[in-house]
């Protein structure tokens, strides 16, 4: 792992809805430029970490900083700057964004959030959803006659036209078809690489994980249950979950290429 200083950290962080807590103790932090995948089955409260990791939800135990200050409680003189700086894109696509507007005035509204935190932008709308294999002709559709894989994209093209220091991806492009999903990942990499972007990406699908990460964190039984590179990881798993999703896919644990 790098050695620049982490920007995001999380600390002794617990969960729950109720009943057995879902998560039990994660520990882990976050750095511009590095990319780490967050793996786990289904269910595991690998999306309930990444709400809580995006300050969208207060742990019910330990916490959560960002540049030292917590997450969940961002003063008002800084919350601009938060949000232009940690993004969060969930499965779901565009939650909170006016179905009725355009793709274009949907992204300039990212721009005009990163200029007001005082973050340099392009104002490029067309090379903003170059990154996601969107045409410019989408620029006038409105975002409620988009199907799910492509609000997923748009919300991918939103989070990333502010340059964030921090992205945070839940389960993405899943309502994507896989030929298109693997190009629109090989595109994202390229560009947080290039602008030293840190990248979280929650997932149970390895093969997505092996485009866009280089390390990866085991999530079971409510904590990092073990860690490292892919690789090392894919080839020999430690932990039964582990093991089980690589038993679903041989070639990406043998290293051979996706197909």
């Amino acid at each position: 792992m790098s050695s620049t200083p982490a920007v995001l950290e999380a600390t002794d962080v617990w969960a729950g809805y109720g009943g057995p807590p879902v998560l039990a103790g994660v520990d882990l932090t976050l750095r511009p430029g590095e990319a780490v995948g967050l793996l786990g089955r289904s269910g595991v409260g690998k999306s309930t970490l990444v709400e809580i990791l995006g300050g969208g939800q207060r742990p019910t135990q330990g916490h959560v900083t960002f540049d030292g200050a917590p997450v969940a409680k961002t003063p008002r003189r800084r919350r601009k700057d938060v949000r232009a700086r940690l993004r969060t894109v969930h499965q779901n696509g565009i939650a909170g964004v006016d179905v009725q507007r355009t793709v274009e005035e949907t992204i300039l509204d990212a721009f005009k959030e990163a200029r007001k935190a005082g973050r340099t932008t392009d104002n490029d709308v067309e090379a903003a959803l170059a990154v996601v294999a969107l045409p410019i002709r989408f620029v006038t559709r409105r975002v409620g006659t988009l199907s799910g894989g492509e609000r997923q994209r748009v919300a991918i093209a939103r989070a990333l036209a502010t340059r964030p220091d921090l992205l945070l991806l839940d389960e993405p492009l899943t309502a994507v078809e896989q030929t298109l999903r693997e190009e629109v990942a090989d595109e994202i990499r390229a560009l947080v690489r290039k602008d030293g972007i840190g990248l979280l990406v929650a997932s149970h699908d390895l093969r997505l994980l092996e485009r866009l990460t280089e390390h990866v964190l085991v999530l079971a039984e409510g904590t990092i249950v073990e860690s490292g590179p892919l690789r090392s990881v894919l080839q020999d798993p430690q932990h039964p979950d582990t093991r089980a999703l690589v038993e679903a896919l041989p070639d990406v644990a043998a290293g051979r290429p996706p197909r």
